[in-house]
């Protein structure tokens, strides 16, 4: 039985097949143990002339013979089984593993293993399972754990190893790939309750500055054909003698393009109850803003600045927040030390009513040249700060501290030309983190412009 234990090293990974030529069950060393003992014992006896030592190997013999009257033919089967519903960070994990066993004869002994990803806290995932499996049953081992962070993670590959026959028998391992469980990230609290500099949709919750069908009052003016006659102000229409009615402004909805700056990672992720990276903040920042639009009837996009440069396009509703989430489970950092992203995001592949929020840490000189050049084009643009507070390289020697410094005022430089250029710049601080930009923002698209 001891060979059994031998599934206890690392489990080989996802789409490692053993070979299917060769017998499924193969003899174990406790079945040759038996049939070398019966064999000498036998021996002796016979070459001695000691019937003892025969009727000492009658009773290996007899066993082995009862237990070998029938041998198994199929290999359990082993599924993985984890949780499909709406899973935040932070949340439950509901995952199990069964093995199951197809043949008519019943599993002595099954030995189970799994590999889970580190972000998935699920309880005594680390160890082996066993169990016994009768003939046409199955078994189930539950995994109860915690999502520790947003992204893809795998419950799997797991092994499985069955003895039968009284340990006579066993199977070669049985790898079954892994289960894809996706943790989407926890949205933030997130309120920006300022107006959108610019409205350009037909219907929505911000009010425009072109007259229409909507609640704020714009001013009276005189009756045209087509206004309704409940817009008529009866008052000013009695005073001057002509008819007067009620000038609105439309309410429109906006567009917002959240734009990712993935071109490094820097600090350490804990978890959702840990420190936050670069890429965790930016995530779970993108999720609480396009929540927040989203569910104001806006229409948001989003961009990655990278290699890949995928892209969303923009829409709305509940369908485009879940399109949303499974478009951020997919973010990676990409750090690259050639020119590639040169000219990547220019003034055209932007909307001139789009309001711009740009995600980033701010470290790549190449992210600063990007927020200037969609400044001068003329979008409105918000560069949201995502370097955590702490945030320093490793300490390689005695002048690290010094270069650390340096580097520090370096970017302070960088963050002060970036607002003389007018874009302004926020750290992300959760909810109204937005709002006394957005309302200087919005204050600037509204003021007239010289000729």
């Amino acid at each position: 039985m001891t060979d059994l234990l031998r599934l206890r090293p690392a489990v080989p990974g996802a789409g490692t097949a053993e070979s299917s030529s060769g017998p499924v069950w193969a003899p174990t060393r406790a079945l040759g143990r038996t049939v070398l003992l019966t064999g000498l014992l036998l021996l002796l006896g016979v070459a001695l002339g000691r019937v003892d030592l025969v009727l000492l190997a009658a009773p290996f013999a007899i066993g082995a013979a009862i237990n070998l009257r029938r041998t198994p033919v199929s290999a359990p089967e082993i599924t993985i089984s984890a949780d499909e519903s709406h899973l935040v960070e932070g949340g439950e994990v509901e995952a199990g593993l069964t093995v199951a066993n197809p043949d008519s004869i019943d599993y002595d002994l099954v030995v189970v293993r799994t590999r889970t990803s580190p972000w998935l806290k699920l309880e005594h995932s680390d160890r082996p399972f066993a169990i016994t499996v009768s003939a046409d049953g199955w078994a189930a081992i539950d995994l109860p754990g915690e999502a520790l962070r947003w992204g893809r993670q795998d419950v799997g590959p797991a092994a499985a190893r069955a003895a039968a026959c009284g340990g006579l028998l066993a199977c070669r391992p049985v790898v079954t790939p892994a289960r894809g469980v996706r943790v989407y990230p926890v949205t933030e609290p997130f309120k920006a309750t300022e107006a959108m500099p610019a409205a350009a949709g037909l219907v929505g919750a911000h009010r425009s500055r072109r007259p229409g069908e909507g609640g704020e009052l714009a001013g009276v003016r005189q009756f045209a054909p087509g206004d309704r006659l409940r817009r008529i102000d009866w008052r000013v229409s009695l005073r001057t003698r002509d008819l007067h009615v009620a000038s609105t402004l439309s309410d429109r909805d906006a567009e917002v393009l959240l734009l990712l700056d993935v071109l490094g990672e820097i600090g350490l992720s804990g978890g959702v109850r840990g420190g936050s990276s670069v890429l965790d903040t930016t995530v779970r920042a993108a999720a609480a803003i396009a929540e927040h639009y989203l569910h104001r009837g806006d229409r948001v996009s989003l961009l990655e600045y990278g290699s890949t440069a995928r892209r969303l396009r923009p829409a709305s509703g509940r369908r485009q927040y879940l399109t949303v989430l499974e478009w951020l489970l997919d973010v990676r950092p990409e750090p690259a030390g050639t020119e590639q992203y040169d000219n990547m995001i220019s003034a055209h592949h932007v909307s001139s009513t789009a309001l711009v929020v740009v995600l980033t840490p701010l470290v790549d000189p190449r992210a600063a040249d990007m927020l200037a050049l969609l400044t001068q084009s003329g979008r409105y643009v918000v560069a949201v700060d995502t370097l955590p507070a702490g945030a320093k390289p490793p300490v390689r020697n005695q002048w690290t501290p010094a270069a650390t410094r340096l580097w520090r005022m370096e970017r302070e430089n960088v963050l002060g030309r970036l607002r003389e250029h007018g874009v302004p710049v926020v750290a992300w601080a959760g909810a109204g983190s937005l709002d006394l930009v957005l309302r200087d923002v919005a204050r600037l698209a509204s003021a007239p412009r010289g000729r």
